[in-house]
């Protein structure tokens, strides 16, 4: 089944736009590197490398402002100008990314792409700069032997014999080719297409790993100059050289020609039969060197992930109900033969689906190394525009994380870095002055901790002024001037979060509206994770940013209040306490619990929410209640519960704001009976007792 051409254009663009967005990544990556080594000859060519391939692409798909100014921007791209005008260079790089940039979010979004004439001012600047003069390079020669075989030395005298042309063709295959088979394997295609391949080096894939120079002996009746356009591969070959191959005019050559026709009439008799697996077999090769290439890796769309995880959902509740109806056979026909049966074959289903869930998480796992390669721009930029001299230290990127939560986390993140730029690390006489390195340094680093991934960003700058802080809350309103006292170090440093906050002297471009950290808290709260904020004054501040690793199920831990069930996740559970009414203190209007050492504040779900009671009377009657230890970054309190229902796997359904009112359940699951669980919101729990309560009473 054929698609229509604009679905083929729609798909068309859609890969283009993908793989567009990494060669962006790389150039800006490699602008980076030449502000570094102005001079590297390897980075000018990996940056000519990338803009050649975006202009074909480009054009490609009819986007000819793109493709005209990446022809442009190739005429500054040679090693002269890097000896002469690295840092020129670098910045022309630099700025080139960013207009191809707006350029292509201009034809995503349809509409006309902005001008690009001051990209080209200073490509024409950059151009008219006089070059010091130098030694003229020699024109690059491919070494090449092609020392063939007496049988294929006879092979090109025959085919020269008959008139045809032969070509002796050495090609280098480029050093930067990370896949030397499937270099080979396109090398070989193109020339087949070009002619007859008499004689080949190597012979086969075997040995193209390791190779460097493919030569070739290929008689064909296309012009010389044809035959070098096709063999210049981009990104594959990066020398070429070509030759008439001469004639060997010997006795041997006689011979073969007498028994070349005499093998002729064997040979055409099977040619009938053979023709169509031949043109098989010639398709087949054709596209042999795509299928090397592709066959690693498959781009498929997330939304299709997603609908599979979505079905894998259903088969967690089905697999639950299955569970549930266990249980009552059991219970019912214990001593039936078939319930042996029943019971191997849900367990082996179960060992299967949790598999099948395994892996299909595994498909929405991305390393944060995607995430955290647009932060070296990102902190370049801002520290050029503060005139500060800053550098950044990643590590952890192997760390695995859902595509969706990374995703979301690169707004949050991003103000992170900028605040840590801005506001964190001081200006190079500061740092001097207080015995520092004059450069700053921004860290950060990514890990698994448990069933969570932990992101830090921390500098070594001035730290946070908790005085600053507390006196910018009560001239903003935000807490009252007599609670300020009351405060704790943890609790006035997490008021950066607030919205509208922030201690920045002047507005800038950078920061100082006070919104950035806002945003941080929000899509944490959504992703059902936490902030955590740790400072020394004059040493640096820490923030530790914890989610989940997937949002699609989790495990918890169920619990019955006044009659209904609730969940909370089972990596917020610290520990389980049963007590007695005589147990629970109160403190200026505070229930509270003393566990070993340690005050915790009670919380009943029923006095934070409108949640209203089922089962009041029964409810009423307990005299002894289970207290579910909660614990959230360093905070810790106490969830008074009716009764534990037991642990069980969870797949998370998204409700509507019109059907929950209420802001502590993040979601709801559906169990094998039918029965709806909603799902406990923690960070908003704690944030409701904060505002319920004085602040120091959380433990």
């Amino acid at each position: 089944m054929s698609h229509p051409p604009e679905d083929r254009g729609a798909e068309l663009r859609a890969l283009f736009f993908e793989s567009a967005n990494e060669l962006l990544q790389s150039l800006n990556e490699a602008g980076l590197e030449l502000e570094a080594r102005p001079a590297d000859e390897e980075v000018i060519r990996r940056v000519r490398r990338a803009v050649h391939t975006l202009k074909g692409d480009s054009a490609a798909c009819g986007f000819y402002k793109l493709s005209e100014l990446a022809h442009e921007l190739e005429d500054v791209l040679s090693p002269q100008l890097g000896q002469t005008s690295g840092p020129k260079l670098a910045e022309v790089v630099l700025e080139a990314a960013d207009t191809f940039g707006s350029m292509l979010a201009a034809y995503q979004r349809n509409v006309e792409p902005p001008s690009a004439d001051p990209l080209r001012g200073v490509i024409r600047a950059l151009l008219a700069a006089p070059v010091a003069p130098g030694k003229p390079e020699p024109a690059p020669e491919v070494t090449a032997r092609f020392d063939w075989t007496e049988y294929e030395q006879l092979m090109i005298s025959e085919a020269i014999h008959r008139g045809e042309v032969v070509y002796n063709i050495a090609l280098h295959i480029d050093p930067d080719s990370l896949m030397h088979a499937a270099a080979f394997q396109l090398i070989r295609n193109v020339l087949h297409g070009c002619g007859t391949v008499i004689a080949l080096r190597p012979e086969d894939n075997s040995a193209a790993a390791t190779v460097e120079i493919v030569e070739a002996a290929l008689a064909s009746p296309q012009p010389e100059d044809h035959i070098k356009q096709r063999c210049r591969i981009p990104s594959i070959v990066s020398e070429l050289r070509i030759e008439r191959a001469a004639s060997m005019e010997t006795s041997e050559h006689e011979l073969l020609g007498d028994i070349l026709e005499a093998q002729a009439a064997g040979v055409a008799a099977k040619a009938g039969e053979q023709a169509g697996n031949g043109e098989a077999a010639k398709a087949s090769g054709s596209g042999s060197a795509a299928s090397a290439v592709a066959e690693s890796t498959l781009r498929v769309d997330a939304a299709r992930i997603d609908a599979v995880m979505n079905l894998v959902g259903e088969l967690i509740i089905g697999k639950s109900m299955l569970n549930r109806t266990l249980a009552e056979f059991d219970q019912r026909h214990a001593r039936d033969p078939i319930r042996a049966k029943l019971s191997d074959a849900v367990a082996f289903q179960s060992r299967v689906l949790d598999e099948l869930h395994k892996c299909v998480l595994k498909i929405r796992m991305v390393p944060v190394e995607q995430l955290f390669r647009r932060f070296p721009r990102l902190v370049r930029d801002v520290a050029k525009q503060c005139g500060k001299d800053v550098a950044l230290d990643l590590s952890g990127q192997n760390t695995d994380l859902d595509k969706g939560i990374l995703d979301a986390l690169a707004e949050p993140l991003m103000h992170l870095v900028r605040n840590a730029v801005d506001h964190g690390v001081e200006h190079a006489e500061e740092r001097i002055a207080a015995d520092k390195p004059a450069r700053g340094t921004i860290y950060l680093n990514a890990y698994h901790q448990g069933t969570q991934v932990v992101i830090e960003v921390r500098d070594d700058g001035r730290g946070i002024d908790l005085a600053q802080i507390r006196a910018q809350a009560a001239a903003k309103g935000i807490v009252k001037p007599d609670e300020i006292g009351r405060l704790s170090d943890s609790e006035a440093l997490n008021l950066i979060f607030e919205p509208g906050f922030s201690t920045a002297a002047e507005v800038t471009e950078v920061s100082g509206r006070g919104v950035g950290m806002d945003v941080v808290r929000t899509v944490l709260d959504r992703l059902k994770g936490t902030v955590h904020v740790s400072s020394n004054k004059g040493r640096g501040t820490t923030i530790q940013l914890r989610v989940p690793l997937t949002l699609a199920s989790i495990q918890t831990l169920l619990f019955r209040v006044a009659g209904r069930l609730f969940a909370v996740p089972l990596s917020s559970v610290v520990e389980i306490a049963r007590i007695t009414d005589s147990e629970i203190h109160h403190v200026d209007q505070r229930e509270v619990l003393r566990l070993r050492d340690q005050i915790l504040t009670l919380v009943r779900l029923s006095r934070l929410s409108q949640i209203h009671a089922v089962d009041t009377e029964n409810s009423k009657k307990k005299k002894r209640n289970f207290v579910i230890v909660i614990g959230a970054a360093e905070k810790r309190f106490g969830l008074v519960v009716d009764s534990l229902v037991g642990e069980e796997e969870l797949v998370i359904k998204a409700l509507p704001s019109e059907i929950i009112s209420s802001d502590l359940v993040s979601g709801a699951s559906i169990l094998g009976d039918g029965t709806v669980v909603l799902i406990l919101n923690v960070p908003a729990v704690l944030s409701r007792l904060s505002r319920a309560t004085p602040l120091g009473a959380i433990a």
